[in-house]
């Protein structure tokens, strides 16, 4: 079974957020970028298939500048077989993203496409459900245990009343939880062996598609500083501040 895993390069989420100046988007400029947390949640997740002799081939695949393919080295040092680089400068909005991976699983064939259920730097938790749509797959989001046998997918997910299980054939898509799993770190000997694993490097326009944006950003602002608390003497002073300061009563 051929297991697809793209995967985002995004700021590191130990580095405090800083927008530029002129509120056209967020500082970038020699700051510390990794994998989405999530997306490596969903490479360990295909690495434990492939060592559960379910998985044959591990491709991970992701969109963006050159600079990415560090982003696909640790993903390759983490496991995968090999990589994929869809090279572009343009800003991809999660439609494009959903079209060019739709273009790639219809290029690779994969029996599984397994990716985090949101990047940290958007929060639009809307990649896994457009490529879904548009291929026509059956899909399990917010995974918290995967279990694969028999060309189907036992899933149980994370919602808001607690776990729900769900059964599918595959092909599929999944996205990925926090608790699904611990990535582990990639070992030296295998940050050098993948150096020497195959990452090819193709362009939009050789997949047909078009990812010109169809949102434009207005303006960035940083969230307002949080306001210092205070004391109350009573509980018919705290009513009376939530009524008529905070007005939530």
């Amino acid at each position: 079974m051929k297991v697809l895993v793209p995967v985002k390069r995004v700021i590191d989420f130990n580095v405090k957020v800083r927008v530029k100046p002129d509120g056209s988007g967020v500082d970038t400029a020699n700051v510390k970028m990794s994998m989405n947390p999530f997306d490596g949640i969903a490479v360990e997740e295909a690495v434990r298939l492939k060592e559960k002799s379910i998985a044959t081939e591990i491709v991970a695949i992701t969109c963006g500048i050159t600079a990415c393919q560090e982003t696909l080295r640790t993903a390759l040092a983490l496991g995968a077989d090999r990589a994929i680089l869809i090279e572009t400068g343009v800003d991809l909005q999660p439609l494009a993203v959903a079209k060019l991976l739709k273009a790639i699983v219809g290029r690779e064939s994969p029996q599984l496409v397994i990716l985090g259920k949101q990047a940290i730097d958007d929060d639009a938790n809307q990649v896994g459900q457009m490529l879904a749509a548009l291929l026509g797959w059956p899909q399990a989001t917010f995974a918290s245990k995967v279990d694969i046998a028999d060309g189907r997918a036992t899933v149980k997910r994370e919602i808001d009343g607690g776990l729900e299980t769900v059964e599918m054939n595959l092909p599929a898509v999944i996205t990925t939880d926090l608790r699904l799993n611990e990535p582990r770190y990639a070992t030296l000997p295998n940050i050098m062996k993948a150096k020497k694993k195959p990452l090819e490097v193709i362009k939009p326009d050789a997949l047909g598609v078009d990812v010109t944006p169809r949102l434009a950003t207005l303006k960035v602002v940083e969230p307002p500083k949080r306001k210092g608390g205070g004391k109350v003497a009573d509980v018919k002073e705290l009513v009376s501040k939530l009524r008529n300061e905070a007005k939530v009563i």
